[in-house]
């Protein structure tokens, strides 16, 4: 193994301090390029990329009540090229993180302190939080972009070397309205950045687009009737798909500057179907469905009058006793998700809905080749009891109903985990699921690459990493022809504040 160490982070964290940051989720303080790595098995040819992982690593002791989703951003890089591998890790270096590393200690509230535990204003949904990058990364217009749940700034990084690029212009626009959530999408007919927001005032949330040149061209009001807590959307050719639903903050209390998480059962779902720029801006259409939350879609697309939504439909979006504070509610089979469908008729204004599979599955992806149009198969990931962490991937057939699956083994804990399709694929499922793997009987992390036809074959090749890293959040696959090493040299550089 060839190892680079770029920089060393001295935390302030106190050891062992919270369940969430020993474990698998001890955070990596060390940054490092790796190549040559050990391989088991082989790394297939066919196979050109990038997969990216965010995970969330805590430098300094929380000035309050530490919460998962509180620690900073680091993303970790493996890139395959002609069967060769390269790992890369970096902090993702947010304004918040840059001032408390000047500082040497922590200077923001955490997502369950009271905002005024925080020494400077923060950004987002909540207010005094600081935008970590930690929740997501995708990658759009040539570099990848972290972005945190509760909103804050669109932070770029080149999607090969991981060098920090910034924060994209266009977000002076939207900052006013709490910046942008995770869970932005790229189209990949357009290659247009989908993104929303939300806030505590009105309108509460907003959708926007941003073209492949990282240029915002539009921009509009989604009007809810008070805060909500939206975490993740979904788009078809011509719609975006946004959601109301019955879990949100406590409206009688944020007067009090209190944020406290109510499930109101009598209300129902709602969502909203909001026309992408290039379609006729014929207004906003609202259908409702059964009360629930979901975290996180799947896919959708038109067929005929109707749009059609795959997500994870939860069975129990209030854990009985309510939330801990503490992270031990986090486990996704908590809340009972399940794969379910929704059809909004645009004829009729009516709504049905389906569950397609009992189990409870979570943080699914597809060919992302396949987002706007009717796919056949998701890759799952199975929760392990009682954590945020996953056992293992389960393939469903959404034609004939199979599935099959793959377990990490005793000890041995996952990532969200794409499928790769390869650079010349000639059928949906011609490609691999990749996922980074964090073995606690070993001491280790590794990068596991299935066939997508066949997980229950097991890995073809596993990729030992130089170090063992954090548990995360999300993950995704770029194809090379994704990532243009170009797009920063020349005159577009100019549009982004370094």
């Amino acid at each position: 193994m060839q190892l680079e160490v770029i920089d060393r982070i001295r935390p302030t964290l106190v050891p062992g301090s919270h369940p969430y940051m020993t474990g698998p989720f001890t955070p990596n303080y060390e940054e490092v390029n790796a190549g040559e790595l050990e391989v088991i098995g082989e790394v297939p040819k066919r196979l050109k990329g990038v997969y990216l992982r965010n995970t969330q690593n805590p430098v300094h002791q929380p000035r309050g009540t530490y919460h998962p989703f509180d620690g900073d951003g680091m993303l970790h890089l493996l890139r395959f090229d002609e069967g060769r591998c390269e790992y890369r890790n970096r902090f993702v270096r947010t304004k918040g993180f840059v001032q408390e590393q000047a500082a040497g200690r922590a200077l923001y509230a955490g997502l369950i302190d009271r905002p005024s535990l925080a020494e400077l204003p923060g950004w987002g949904a909540r207010g005094g939080l600081r935008d970590s990058a930690a929740t997501d990364v995708i990658v759009h217009a040539g570099s990848a972009l972290a972005t945190f749940y509760q909103c804050g700034e669109p932070y770029r990084l080149d999607a090969n070397t991981l060098e920090s690029r910034g924060v994209s212009a266009w977000s002076e626009e939207v900052m006013k309205d709490g910046g942008i959530s995770a869970h932005p999408k790229v189209c990949p007919r357009t290659g247009d950045l989908l993104f929303f927001n939300y806030s505590k005032t009105a309108p509460y949330m907003h959708y926007g687009e941003v073209d492949r040149h990282d240029r915002l061209v539009h921009y509009v009001p989604v009007p809810l009737p008070a805060p909500r807590l939206p975490h993740d959307m979904c788009f078809t050719e011509n719609f975006a798909i946004l959601n109301d639903f019955p879990l949100h903050w406590d409206e009688s209390l944020l007067a009090q500057g209190r944020h406290k998480l109510v499930y109101r059962e009598q209300q129902p779902s709602r969502f909203a179907i909001v026309p992408r720029r290039h379609a006729p801006q014929d207004g906003i259409r609202w259908f409702e469905a059964s009360p629930t939350y979901v975290l996180h879609w799947l896919n959708a697309w038109e067929e005929g009058s109707e749009i059609v939504l795959h997500g994870y439909h939860q069975a129990t979006p209030m854990p009985r006793g309510g939330y801990d504070n503490k992270g031990a509610t986090l486990g996704p089979e908590r809340y009972g998700p399940t794969l379910y469908e929704w059809r909004f008729d645009l004829a009729t204004g009516r709504t049905r809905e389906r569950r397609l599979d009992a189990r409870a599955l979570e943080f699914g992806m597809i060919n992302a080749r396949y987002w706007t149009r009717p796919y056949r198969y998701s890759y799952n990931m199975i929760a392990h009891p009682g954590s945020f962490l996953f056992d293992g991937i389960l393939r469903y057939d959404h034609t004939t109903g199979e599935s099959q699956e793959y377990r990490f083994g005793e000890g041995r804990f996952g990532s969200e985990s794409p499928m790769a399709p390869c650079h010349d694929a000639a059928a949906e499922d011609d490609g691999y699921v990749v996922s980074f793997v964090t073995d606690m009987n070993a001491d280790r992390s590794e990068c596991m690459v299935l066939d997508a036809r066949d997980l229950a074959r097991g890995p073809v090749a596993r990729i030992v990493l130089p170090h063992r890293i954090s548990s995360g959040t999300h993950a995704c696959w770029a194809d090379a022809s994704e990532i243009d090493l170009s797009f920063y040299s020349g005159s577009h550089a100019q549009g982004n504040r370094p």
